[in-house]
């Protein structure tokens, strides 16, 4: 089908990215989703493939393509059915990485990008804690500057890639006393003394590795942090327009890809001498949920293609979350339910697609948090600008 946002390129990629899914991961789907542990063979043949690379600049050793091509690889992976292994890779490769591509010098990107980009370092973001997920400006975690190192203690969680992953791009307060202007960003390792991880036990997104994470007292570095101290919090605004995005394509990609099921397995099962997609009631509820995601997905489109021009897109990406989202968690609901029993059984694929869908709302920002944040633009009028703007 014709497209305005994808040329022929972008159809090959996808043919071809489908093709090394359903050869190299989808065999060992079910393997990680039942162990929760993804072994490190795969990130190193992304790597090989130069999908961390997407959206890096060919002059930091990546591919430097737009933003339609991250579109695809987020959409494909969505559709292999384990919210967890796409967790995994987009947590690395659009969280810990869009930090290091956009705000690492050159001896970071040598160190921790160059690596990440071949899969041979796995990466992640720290920046929620156990007593404020959204609040950033409340954090706990400091970092307090001692020579030419920074001592840091606190603790982050809800962590993708915490448990196994290599470094942490993390948040922490360097001046406690300067509230949201006192907080800065470092490349922590995780095999440093003083951090310990406590695997997080979770609902849905299993193949993939969620930790708490402490840091006792962890020695970093000086040259480890990002930019000057007190821009994490600008550091940290920025990069959620993408995060939220990323979450609202998720959303619109899976429930496709449950839509797509159960129109095959409705096409398939019959009652009463015909198949059940001939059912009035069933038709009619098909047609509004496709509409519902055929709407998102156009709308995510359209705000990837203003991000890809460098439009700072906060509104549009805030809304695009939490409506995908939510029309995301209803699409595998009703989904489930046309598959009536077999829909409860998890030889099924739409158990674990609920289950995976429900972090939707949750992670990334609450459904109610974003609310709140569309409701000060529309009401309170407040603007959001670019770092640069501000």
């Amino acid at each position: 089908m014709q497209s305005m946002y994808f040329t022929e390129e972008h159809h090959l990629f996808r043919e071809s990215l489908k093709d090394f899914l359903k050869k190299e991961v989808v065999p060992h789907i079910e393997k990680w989703e039942d162990e929760g542990i993804i072994e490190r063979f795969i990130w190193e043949k992304f790597g090989e493939m130069g999908y961390f690379g997407l959206a890096v600049p060919e002059a930091d050793g990546g591919l430097g393509l737009d933003m339609f091509y991250t579109v695809i690889l987020l959409e494909e992976l969505q559709k292999i059915n384990s919210g967890g292994f796409a967790a995994a890779i987009w947590a690395h490769a659009y969280l810990a990485m869009t930090h290091l591509n956009k705000n690492g010098n050159p001896d970071q990107k040598k160190a921790y990008l160059t690596p990440s980009i071949n899969g041979e370092m796995i990466g992640c973001l720290g920046v929620s804690e156990p007593f404020g997920g959204s609040d950033v400006a409340a954090m706990r975690t400091t970092a307090i500057k001692k020579g030419d190192t920074y001592v840091v203690n606190g603790s982050k969680t809800f962590i993708t890639n915490g448990v196994y992953g290599d470094y942490i791009i993390l948040a922490a307060k360097t001046d406690p006393a300067a509230g949201n202007k006192g907080i800065s960003i470092l490349i922590v390792d995780l095999k440093s003394e003083g951090v310990s991880a406590n695997k997080l036990n979770k609902l849905g997104w299993r193949a993939s590795d969620t930790a708490e994470l402490a840091f006792d007292n962890v020695i970093v570095p000086a040259q480890n942090l990002m930019g000057e101290e007190g821009k994490g919090f600008t550091f940290i605004m920025e990069a959620f327009a993408l995060e939220r995005l990323i979450m609202g394509i998720n959303g619109h990609a899976r429930a496709e890809y449950a839509l797509e099921y159960a129109l095959q397995y409705m096409s398939e099962r019959e009652t009463f001498g015909k198949p059940i997609n001939q059912y009035q009631a069933l038709r009619h509820r098909i047609a509004d949920l496709h509409a519902d995601m055929d709407m998102c997905k156009q709308y995510n489109y359209s705000i990837a293609y203003r991000l890809d021009k460098g439009d700072y897109v906060v509104r549009e990406a805030t809304i695009s979350k939490l409506k995908s989202t939510k029309m995301a968690d209803e699409v595998a609901h009703e989904c489930l339910q046309f598959l009536g029993g077999y829909g409860y059984i998890e030889d099924y694929p739409m158990a674990r697609l609920l289950r995976d869908s429900r972090l939707g709302p949750i992670g990334g920002g609450t459904s109610e948090i974003l609310r709140e944040i569309i409701a000060k633009i529309v009401i309170d009028k407040k603007e959001y600008k670019a770092p640069s703007d501000s």
